[in-house]
C-alpha cells in the first residue's frame, strides 16, 4: 500500500489543531493563534516519526507523556507546574473524548481505525481514513460547539452575583477604573451585533468627555437628536433599541470601548466585544459601584493571569 505522508500529516495537523483549540476553551486561558498552530505542528510530527522510527522511545508510554508535555509547552506559556498539569490533563481528556467519538463512528460504519493518545489516526487508504476526514470537517466543529456551549452555560451558572469586582475600561486609549457589579438581571444585548451591553453611570463616564461634549451628548439623548452627538464621538456612539419593564420600546446610547478588564477570582477577564450603555445619572445613591456588568461577559471574555 502506498502511503501519502503529506495527506496523512495534514489530516493529523488539523485534528491536533482542533484538539488544542478545545483544550484552550476548557482551560479558559489565552494563547495566540500562532502558538496554537505551532503546537499543532509539533503534535503532528508524530506522523513521520512513527513511520520512520516505529521502535523509537517516542512509542513508549513515557515517551508519549514527555511528547505531550512538549506539545503543551509549545502551545501555552509556562506559568507553573500545576497549570501545566491542568492543561496536560485536559488535553488528554479532550483527546480521549474526541478519539472515542471517532472510534464509535468507525465502529458504527464498520471501518477499521487505529488511534494513539497524540491524535494519530489510521491511514488504511494511504490518504488518511475518509471517516477521519469527515470527522474533522463536520464532526469536530459540532463537538467543539456543543462542548463550548455547555462549558459557557456552566460558567455562567457558577458566577457569584453577590460580589463587587474591580473594572477597568479603555476608550480612546484612555483607561479608567471603577467598581462593577455582576447583575444577573441585566440581559440586554444589542439585537444587531449580539454584543452584551453593560451600564456605566455619569460619574464614571464623564472622565472621558469634555464638559461641553458630555452636555451635548446628554441633550442628544434626551431629545433623541443624533445631530447633537459630538463629532469626535460619532464613531464611538451606537444606539441600541430595547424594551423597558413596562413593555415600551426605548433606545439606549452606548459606547464601543477598546477593552474591558475585570478582576475576578484573582484573574483578569478581558472582553472587547461589548457595548457600554450610558446612564445619565448615578447607579446607586451611595455610589458603591458605577458599572452594572453583564453575566455573559464571563462567557465571551478571555482569562489572563492577574
Amino acid at each position: 500500500m502506498t502511503i501519502y505522508l503529506d495527506a496523512v500529516w495534514l489530516l493529523n495537523f488539523f485534528l491536533d489543531f482542533m484538539l488544542l483549540m478545545l483544550t484552550q476553551v476548557l482551560c479558559r486561558e489565552y494563547t495566540s493563534k500562532r502558538r496554537l498552530i505551532i503546537g499543532a505542528f509539533v503534535a503532528s510530527l508524530i506522523v513521520p516519526m512513527t513511520l520512520y522510527f516505529p521502535n523509537s522511545y517516542i512509542s513508549t508510554v513515557f515517551g508519549k507523556i514527555l511528547y505531550s508535555i512538549l506539545i503543551i509547552l509549545a502551545t501555552f506559556r509556562f506559568i507553573s507546574i500545576n497549570r501545566m498539569l491542568k492543561q496536560l490533563i485536559l488535553f488528554y481528556f479532550v483527546s480521549f473524548a474526541i478519539g472515542g467519538g471517532l472510534f464509535a463512528a468507525h465502529y458504527f460504519l464498520q471501518s477499521p481505525v487505529a488511534l494513539t493518545t497524540t491524535g494519530l489516526i489510521s491511514f488504511s487508504s494511504g490518504l488518511g481514513d475518509p471517516i477521519s476526514w469527515l470527522f474533522v470537517v463536520i464532526g469536530f466543529p459540532i463537538a467543539f460547539w456543543f462542548t463550548k456551549n455547555r462549558m459557557d452555560k456552566h460558567a455562567i451558572e457558577k458566577i457569584r452575583y453577590d460580589q463587587l469586582h474591580d473594572v477597568s475600561i479603555s476608550i480612546k486609549n484612555k483607561v479608567y477604573s471603577t467598581t462593577g457589579y455582576i447583575d444577573s438581571g441585566n440581559q440586554l444585548v444589542d439585537p444587531f451585533t449580539k454584543r452584551p451591553v453593560i451600564i456605566c453611570d455619569e460619574t464614571f463616564l464623564k472622565q472621558w468627555f469634555e464638559k461641553d461634549d458630555w452636555e451635548n451628548l446628554r441633550q442628544a439623548y434626551e431629545e433623541f437628536d443624533v445631530e447633537r452627538i459630538p463629532v469626535s464621538w460619532e464613531n464611538y456612539i451606537q444606539i441600541v433599541p430595547f424594551h423597558g419593564v413596562e413593555g415600551k420600546s426605548k433606545f439606549l446610547f452606548t459606547i464601543k470601548p477598546e477593552k474591558l478588564t475585570i478582576l475576578y477570582d484573582n484573574q483578569q477577564i478581558i472582553a472587547t466585544k461589548i457595548l457600554i450603555g450610558i446612564q445619565f445619572a448615578d447607579l446607586t445613591i451611595d455610589k458603591r459601584y458605577h458599572c452594572l456588568l453583564h453575566p455573559q461577559i464571563i462567557k465571551l471574555a478571555t482569562i489572563h493571569t492577574a
